[in-house]
């Protein structure tokens, strides 16, 4: 089986794109795959750098890569990374970010790569994730919160995607509550019938693993 790299962004922050890529890594790891998570930058804690390297293949040696790797860029304020960069009076370049993920594509078959926030979250004054994303260029994957207001934001986000020339690749409908609402169930057969994009996979709250053809429809 082939290899294939992704970007994992989200309809907003907070809506399970840590949870979904780490589920990903196991599936492509479970398909005889060596797969690593990468998360260019982080504010606050670094938990989900930690998670991504937990889920990920170790080295050929057996070793696993040092979480600077995985997580180069480290903001400690839970902020914007715009708004954190400038309370720790700090400035940076996307293309060092671009650079260790090509470095982690001749290593691994598939290299998992999660936004920050949304699709536009801004970066510095001049590039938000959206142009991360247009340099690392690999099919996008968006992972939506499944609850009331989904449309909208899926929409806009999506349509974002087309118009930066990227591929989407496919939707997840994230299930991040416990208990399921009238939009919960409705969403699917609306984005089906308004967005030309698959819907992958619906992830029951909690859920543990990828249904076993998952990966089989993305690669």
């Amino acid at each position: 089986m082939k290899g294939q790299s992704f970007f994992i962004t989200g309809t907003s922050t907070d809506v399970g794109k840590t949870h979904f890529s780490c589920l990903l890594l196991a599936a492509m790891r479970k398909a005889g795959l060596s797969a690593v998570g990468y998360k260019p930058l982080c504010c606050g804690d670094r938990d989900d750098a930690h998670r991504l390297l937990a889920a990920s293949s170790p080295l050929k040696d057996g070793t696993t890569l040092p979480l600077d790797t995985i997580n180069p860029l480290h903001f400690k304020a839970a902020a914007a990374p715009v708004v954190a960069a400038r309370i720790e009076n700090r400035t940076f370049e996307l293309e060092p970010l671009l650079q260790t993920h090509h470095a982690l594509t001749q290593t691994f078959d598939c290299v998992v790569s999660e936004g920050a926030g949304g699709w536009e979250v801004p970066l510095t004054p001049q590039k938000n994730i959206s142009d991360l994303a247009v340099l690392i260029d690999c099919p996008i994957i968006v992972v939506i919160n499944n609850q009331l207001g989904a449309l909208n934001h899926t929409l806009l986000t999506v349509n974002a995607i087309r118009q930066r020339g990227l591929e989407c690749a496919g939707l997840i409908l994230n299930q991040c509550q416990a208990e399921r609402d009238s939009a919960s169930i409705s969403n699917r057969v609306i984005l089906e019938e308004m967005i030309e994009a698959p819907i992958l996979a619906e992830i029951l709250f909690d859920q543990s693993e990828l249904d076993e053809d998952f990966i089989d429809q993305i690669l």
